[in-house]
């Protein structure tokens, strides 16, 4: 019998690590080429410190965001091993597209199509996590995925960087297909996870609209998903200027990599610690916690960019945009259990459902915001601010929902035919 548990225990771990590492390519398509902007730009002839590289990364998250629309019907229906499958597929293709196109459009339109391939293992991780966890428990997974998640851009810019010195821009690309093969032939240990009573028997339209139907009908879910809408459209943002921002108003071109490395760190060990707490405390508690920590964090950024005309000093920059980021890597993954907790019976669609949401008008968020950028952080720091406030207020609504309507999709049937 233990030899039974420890086999179990295995397992999980060795599907925990799975999933880490398929939802570790999302990040691994856009942080791996963020020290290539000026080589871009240079290739394309753009004018130094232009922000039209910027349109990588929205391609990239509209890319992402479009494609969760289709991938969790799939995965409801042709089951989760398949549908992550063809997801790696499309992000393979859209990856080696990137790395040859000869023009900057050519590029953005490859880029959304690797993000429309890195949409399918996100996808598929988060209905996973739903099918075998519950509770505080899905929020310590989750927290396990966002660790390693994060772990991605502390390594990936100092891997991109290193890599530039002896290969051109375009192998950075080539670089994360290979990546995405290798996780494709690990998916053959993936086991089926979707229970025969959640399986959508056909892709016909009103059953997907049905499903749909039941995840926009919870007002906790669409409440929770549009806080982390606004939370996803200023880290979009933050991850498209970062470099500007670093190289032009913080004048440490240099030092881009570990600059950039180490505040991804500061939301690494905020996802770790996120477990623990959660675990002690609870999802909801934490949520409130992180949250304050985050209103007061955008506040002092908003103050220190006001005070140094947009131009702070690395020292005091550096720990203000640490916190923040900590508190923000807290609150999304607690605030996607929280809003994924009604949708048992349609997982795959909620994950669909509540991923395009964040992702897709995320970027569009967070390509708005870009088009403010002067060489200061202050437009980044507004952009904080206000997304404090809308999450504030979103998570203030779904507190308010009766806890009958909370459950009402959990106590649910199937999709009707």
């Amino acid at each position: 019998m233990s030899s039974r548990r420890r086999t179990s225990t295995a397992e999980g771990r060795e599907l925990i690590g799975l999933l880490a590492m398929a939802t570790a390519l999302t990040a691994l398509g856009i942080d791996l080429m963020l020290p290539a902007f000026d080589e871009i730009r240079a290739d394309f002839d753009l004018g130094a410190g232009s922000t039209a590289v910027t349109g990588l990364v929205t391609a990239y998250f509209v890319g992402l965001g479009l494609g969760t629309v289709f991938y969790g019907p799939l995965a409801d229906h042709k089951g989760r091993r398949w549908t992550m499958r063809l997801g790696l597929g499309i992000y393979v293709t859209g990856a080696l597209l990137a790395a040859v196109a000869p023009t900057l459009p050519m590029v953005m339109l490859a880029r959304f199509l690797w993000g429309m391939g890195a949409a399918g293992p996100r996808v598929v991780a988060l209905a996973i996590v739903r099918d075998r966890f519950e509770g505080d428990a899905m929020s310590r997974t989750m927290s396990s995925l966002m660790a390693v998640f994060l772990l991605v851009p502390v390594l990936a810019p100092s891997l991109g960087a290193l890599l530039l010195e002896v290969a051109p821009w375009r192998w950075l690309f080539v670089l994360c297909a290979a990546g995405a093969l290798l996780v494709a032939l690990w998916t053959r240990r993936l086991p089926e996870t979707l229970a025969a009573e959640h399986r959508i028997p056909d892709l016909r339209f009103h059953r997907v609209k049905t499903a749909t139907r039941l995840v926009l009908s919870s007002r906790t879910a669409v409440a929770y998903a549009a806080a982390t809408v606004a939370l996803y459209g200023v880290f979009a943002s933050y991850l498209g200027s970062s470099e500007a921002i670093i190289g032009q108003a913080l004048d440490s071109e240099e030092q881009f990599p570990i600059i950039f490395g180490a505040l991804a760190g500061s939301m690494g060990v905020a996802a770790v610690l996120n477990g623990r707490i959660v675990s002690r405390f609870g999802t909801r508690s934490m949520v409130r916690g992180a949250l304050s920590v985050y209103v007061v964090m955008t506040a002092v950024l908003l103050t220190v960019a006001v005070l140094t005309s947009g131009q702070p000093a690395l020292w005091v920059f550096m720990p203000v945009m640490a916190l923040l980021l900590a508190s923000h890597a807290q609150l999304l993954p607690n605030l996607n259990t929280l809003a994924m907790a009604p949708m048992a019976s349609v997982a795959g669609t909620a994950s669909s459902v509540i991923g395009a949401a964040q992702l897709t008008l995320g970027a569009v968020l967070g390509g708005v915001l870009d088009r403010f950028f002067d060489g200061t952080i202050l437009p980044l720091s507004i952009g904080f601010v206000l997304a404090s406030v809308l999450t504030v207020a979103a998570v203030t609504v779904a507190r308010r929902v009766p806890a009958e309507e909370v459950g009402l999709v959990v106590a649910g049937t199937e999709p009707s035919t």
